[in-house]
């Protein structure tokens, strides 16, 4: 019975048979015509004996018979319309891309000639990129002064853009940009990806001043991105010349002092172009949104999408009431009111 409620989701096979619903008022009209016009059997000089006979009281409830057969009738029309619920399945064949976002979060990144700063748009774009790609298969790897896989790739996106949304530019202990192994890191989620198209985002404002230790040169990571033909797109975000940026003084309060936006073009440019990417320049934030729009075009994926409906037939309730609308109204007619005068 709930089903016959959800009429949102009901539709008719025959639907031209609710023109029978014309009828219903033909029939009122009629019913009323019928009071009118209708002659009296016999003349009477007082009603005295009739209420004493007592058929008064169901006189007065007459009427019910005639709205019986009009619900029966309204139900029948119904019926041969055809209700029916769709329950509708799909079946979806992905060719995904696997793809990383690779970020740098040090203490640059909070430059403010970005709103709010360069981190921050940054986060924004990246989340609706990933609104923009519900079939890909997507992570995301920080660096600074060191590398870390903030999430792995994976189709939950919920739980990514949670990630995501917490990043801060503290969150690595060490200080600098090691460019290096943040690639390296991103191409080694990517490694054993079985995408059609393995990609790295990569985003950076500065240059690779980190070497030596558990740190990977940017052209050793080039070179590994190569071998397991993996796509880098690199992004160059911030503008050219000087930009307002925090930093804390000796006695640990915060200030904000102009300092000179240093990106390593060369370098980033020589990356995508070994791996067939494409370099880019973000210098606001409608420039770093168009990019993300740019790289969303390129990487395309095919998605196929198969539904089937299933029809359930729903006219037996409709057609169930009819039924007991005109049994009872016969019924009454010949039981009850069998002795009232119309």
């Amino acid at each position: 019975m709930s089903n016959l409620m959800d009429w949102k989701h009901i539709t008719f096979a025959h639907p031209w048979f609710f023109l029978l619903l014309l009828l219903v008022p033909l029939m009122i009209l009629w019913q009323q015509r019928g009071r009118k016009t209708g002659s009296p059997v016999m003349r009477l000089t007082t009603l005295g004996g009739l209420k004493l006979a007592g058929g008064g009281t169901r006189a007065r409830f007459r009427p019910a018979l005639f709205v019986l057969r009009i619900i029966a009738v309204v139900m029948l029309i119904i019926a041969l319309a055809r209700p029916q619920t769709s329950n509708t399945s799909e079946n979806v064949d992905s060719d995904g891309i696997d793809i990383v976002l690779c970020l740098d979060i040090s203490g640059s990144m909070l430059a403010e000639d970005f709103k709010p700063n360069r981190l921050e748009a940054a986060k924004k774009e990246a989340l609706k990129f990933i609104d923009d790609r519900p079939a890909d298969r997507i992570g995301v790897v920080i660096f600074s002064g060191e590398s870390f896989t903030l999430c792995p790739i994976t189709i939950d996106h919920n739980v990514l853009k949670n990630q995501i949304a917490k990043i801060e530019s503290s969150l690595l202990s060490a200080n600098g940009t090691a460019i290096g192994s943040g690639l390296a890191t991103a191409v080694g989620r990517l490694r054993a990806a079985k995408g059609k198209s393995k990609v790295v985002i990569l985003m950076t404002d500065g240059r690779n001043n980190v070497a030596g230790g558990s740190t990977l040169d940017p052209a050793t990571a080039t070179e590994i991105a190569k071998l397991y033909g993996v796509r880098v797109y690199t992004i160059a975000v911030g503008t050219r010349g000087q930009a307002l940026v925090p930093v804390q003084s000796p006695d640990g309060r915060i200030q904000k002092v102009m300092a000179p936006t240093d990106i390593d073009e060369p370098l980033l440019k020589s990356i995508s172009a070994a791996t067939n990417g494409k370099f880019y320049r973000a210098t606001g934030n409608r420039s770093l949104a168009d990019i993300y729009s740019t790289i969303d075009k390129l990487e395309k994926t095919k998605v196929s999408i198969t539904s089937y409906k299933h029809y359930a037939e729903m006219f037996f309730p409709f057609a169930l009431i009819a039924v007991v609308c005109l049994s009872l109204e016969l019924l009454l007619r010949y039981t009850v009111f069998r002795s009232v005068t119309a």
